[in-house]
């Protein structure tokens, strides 16, 4: 019998895939646990890809026509009341603040001085940016309004996971006022899009554009929509959503403005927002078992440059010229900006430093000994596809953004490739429910995928489907083929199928 390949990440994939996931992220040095229970502390590796991600969304806001502001922490309790969908959505998430102060009894701090209205601890802000923009808007001149916010939020979570779902996570929320309906849902659909654009074209990861159903959309909104991603336990991630709000907030906070032909109207408003969310995505749908692998495009680090130094009387020729090498680099553009290059020079044995930015994901890494300098040659190898080979200067120095580029363009083709084959049109409920039923529950594997089938609409095969097998619809393709059908689970028409899966 052939002996399995050993991995750096153990379990592996298919053995373990929750507890390969914890792993990768411990591996990669992307965050930890904090001690408070629920929340995560976001390491300088993972920090830096979020500030890349960050990076590069908060220029495509500016570009279309966005700008960034921040609002409080604290939000009223009495705000929330004002939209009774919105608060029953999220009651049972919110952390309440009820006192000012805390003092010393019988050698214990405990709360004092009560607050006359208890605060909200943020766990999103259209209600205390309403309040805001009522204040902003009183002419059809004063919009639209066109704000981002990126902030943290809390939501009193139960059962969290690194990035994924934590009780504090980092996100932007971007809210806009307009005066008339249209603008709002072209605002609205616009905002997806980018969000669409930047997971496909920078995450390297597919995902499919849809709308919510009523029983999945956000509370309060008129209308959901929404980027669902397939990672590779098979299961959707919700990578990001954008909502059309109607005047629903803009009656409960009174944003209310004169019109041009002087009659006094409710704003029509929008919010959408992305999270930290992205990074558990970007581990899901790339690494592998050896651990992170990262899109180049938003790679903390293109390039690791690792020195062999085989005796003292080396070091310094191989140093000088692996430092020459990571100059020469850095003057080069890739994606519109100075190749990130990092040279390497702790003191540790060769195979750990080289493990080390494997499990990270670093796209390229260049080890260099003095054979390398005598041929005027590096030692290249690829994260994307494992592939190694020796490269001359030259070629590498003149070739290196096609390479990147290859990588970010292979990432995004395996992944699509994954989905593709793992995406299934159904049309019985026995079909459905054999996809979605492990074969073995006593050995974990990954089974079921996305399920295109059709759906009534109604919340009562909602309810079902989740309730038996865990499964949602993710959405309703906006790109639908428009093929009408009858459910397979009420015998009711259909006008599309839809997106089925288990989710995150």
């Amino acid at each position: 019998m052939a002996k399995e390949a050993k991995t750096a990440i153990t379990p592996t994939r298919a053995q373990d895939y929750p507890e390969w996931y914890q792993q990768v992220i411990k591996a990669a040095e992307l965050a930890e646990n904090s001690p408070v229970r629920g929340c995560m502390v976001i390491k300088p590796w993972g920090y830096s890809l979020w500030e890349n991600m960050q990076g590069v969304l908060d220029k495509m806001f500016k570009d279309t026509g966005h700008r960034n502001a921040y609002f409080p922490l604290f939000i009223p309790v009495s705000y929330l009341e004002k939209e009774a969908e919105h608060v029953e959505g999220f009651a049972k998430e919110c952390a309440v603040v009820t006192h000012s102060r805390l003092e010393l009894k019988d050698g214990k701090l405990v709360p004092s001085s009560p607050l006359e209205e208890p605060l909200i601890v943020r766990p999103t802000s259209e209600t205390i940016i309403g309040e805001m923009y009522s204040r902003w808007v009183q002419s059809y001149r004063d919009l639209p309004i066109l704000v981002n916010q990126w902030a943290n939020v809390v939501r009193w979570e139960m059962r969290t996971r690194l990035f994924l779902r934590t009780a504090e996570f980092l996100w932007q929320e971007g809210h806009t006022a307009h005066a008339t309906k249209e603008e709002a849902i072209k605002e609205t659909n616009k905002m997806l899009r980018v969000y669409e654009d930047f997971a496909q074209n920078y995450m390297a990861m597919p995902v499919i554009c849809g709308q919510k159903t009523e029983g999945e959309k956000f509370p309060g909104a008129v209308t959901t929509y929404c980027i669902e991603a397939m990672m590779q336990d098979r299961k959707a991630l919700q990578a990001g959503t954008s909502h059309f709000l109607g005047q629903n907030f803009a009656k409960a906070s009174n944003i209310r403005y004169l019109s041009e032909n002087g009659s006094q109207e409710y704003a029509w408003t929008t919010s959408w927002g992305v999270s930290t969310r992205l990074i558990g995505g970007l581990v899901m749908t790339h690494s592998d078992d050896n651990g992170l692998v990262l899109p180049p495009r938003i790679a903390p680090t293109h390039i690791a440059i690792l020195p062999i130094i085989r005796d003292e009387a080396s070091a310094a020729e191989v140093m000088q010229y692996c430092k020459n090498l990571q100059s020469e680099l850095s003057s080069i553009c890739y994606d519109g900006k100075p190749l990130r290059v990092e040279l390497d020079a702790r003191d540790i044995r060769g195979g750990e430093k080289a493990w080390g930015w494997v499990k990270k994901g670093v796209p390229i890494r260049l080890e260099i000994g003095p054979r390398d300098i005598a041929n005027n040659s590096l030692f290249m190898a690829r994260r994307d596809d494992g592939s190694k080979q020796a490269i001359s200067r030259a070629e590498f120095v003149a070739k290196v953004p096609e390479i990147l580029t290859q990588i970010q363009n292979n990432l995004f083709a395996k992944a699509l490739k994954y989905r593709q084959d793992n995406t299934v049109k159904i049309d019985t409920k026995k079909d459905f429910y054999d996809f979605f039923t492990p074969q073995n529950e006593k050995k974990p594997e990954i089974h079921g995928g996305f399920a295109m089938a059709h759906f009534d609409g109604s919340a009562e095969v909602e309810d079902m489907l989740r309730q038996d097998l865990k499964v949602t619809v993710r959405c309703i393709p906006l790109e639908g083929d428009g093929e009408e059908g009858i459910c397979p689970f009420s015998g009711r028409p259909s006008k599309q199928r839809v997106v089925f899966a288990k989710s995150y």
